[in-house]
């Protein structure tokens, strides 16, 4: 009996240490996307009275061409922020190693990640503007007649990632550089034995053991892509004339702008369900890969 009730005492310290955590996380993040779905059944203002719309909000929603021109651009911005995790790894690879100059190098790839993305926003607004830009001399050098690559509907999109993609690739080295320090050399020491070298070396050695940097960093990089907000906020507003609005500026825009609480928490909801959706396909190919 005294065994039984000291092993449940045993089993009970870890929830007790974790119960403070789980409470914040409850209060702080579960509450409030309940509660955000909950409010997507209803007409808002954020002052008067809530009134019971139920999927009004949605079916609206899918009829709004603003709601899939956004969803188009965070489709957009999800395929090329997967250059992150694959540049990151490249760069981690590259500044793995004891060389002269390696720190500072280290120091320099890692800057865009401490800056803040008001910061990250105004220089590459400044960088791409035709007048004064780097860019604009850029194309004058190479016979190109400058023209603002953020004031064009077919480029705006694509010249706001890059600039999104610059920290994003930043955090990924960072993470990479952590795995590749924490990599168990008696198996490098065995492939090299086995006269494993190159492509082999990392495909069938060093990529297995970065699997959980892998995991932090696609699952990261999918949350940065799908709610993307600070850039488009401050380079272009969303213009021109809504070309560049992903979900996140677009729930902004009719939650505080056009006073539509009940109609933001369902864009909300459904950018919500999609991040859900693609991590939780990502995990499930994750595990089982780790099965086989």
């Amino acid at each position: 009996m005294s065994l039984s009730l000291n092993q449940r005492r045993f089993n009970m310290t870890p929830w007790l240490f974790l119960l403070p955590a789980m409470l914040m996380f409850a209060i702080y993040v579960l509450y409030p996307i309940v509660q955000s779905i909950a409010l997507s059944f209803y007409e808002w203002d954020g002052l008067g009275d809530k009134v019971w719309v139920g999927w009004n909000n949605y079916v609206e929603l899918f009829d709004d061409d603003n709601f899939w021109t956004s969803l188009k651009n965070n489709v957009i911005w999800l395929i090329f922020f997967m250059l992150a995790p694959v540049i990151g790894l490249a760069i981690a690879l590259f500044l793995n190693q004891e060389v002269a100059g390696v720190r500072l190098a280290k120091s320099l790839f890692f800057f865009p990640f401490v800056i803040s993305q008001v910061v990250v926003g105004l220089v590459f607004a400044w960088f791409y503007d035709p007048g004064f830009g780097l860019m604009g001399h850029l194309m004058s050098f190479v016979g190109i007649e400058p023209f603002s690559l953020l004031g064009e509907e077919n480029t705006v999109t694509y010249a706001i990632i890059a600039a999104g993609l610059w920290p994003q690739i930043a955090y990924c080295m960072i993470l990479y550089l952590t795995g590749l320090n924490s990599l168990n050399p008696e198996q490098i020491e065995a492939a090299r034995l086995d006269n494993a070298s190159g492509f082999k070396m990392l495909w069938y050695v060093i990529l297995p053991q970065l699997r959980p940097a892998t995991f932090i960093a696609i699952v990261v990089t999918v949350i940065g892509a799908l709610r993307s907000f600070d850039l488009i906020a401050i380079m272009t507003d969303g213009g021109p004339y809504g070309s560049s609005s992903v979900l996140a500026y677009f729930m902004y825009e009719q939650s505080i702008n056009n006073f539509r609480m009940g109609y933001g928490a369902a864009i909300a909801t459904v950018l919500f369900m999609i991040m859900n959706i693609y991590i939780a396909f990502f995990l499930w190919r994750m595990l089982k890969a780790e099965e086989r």
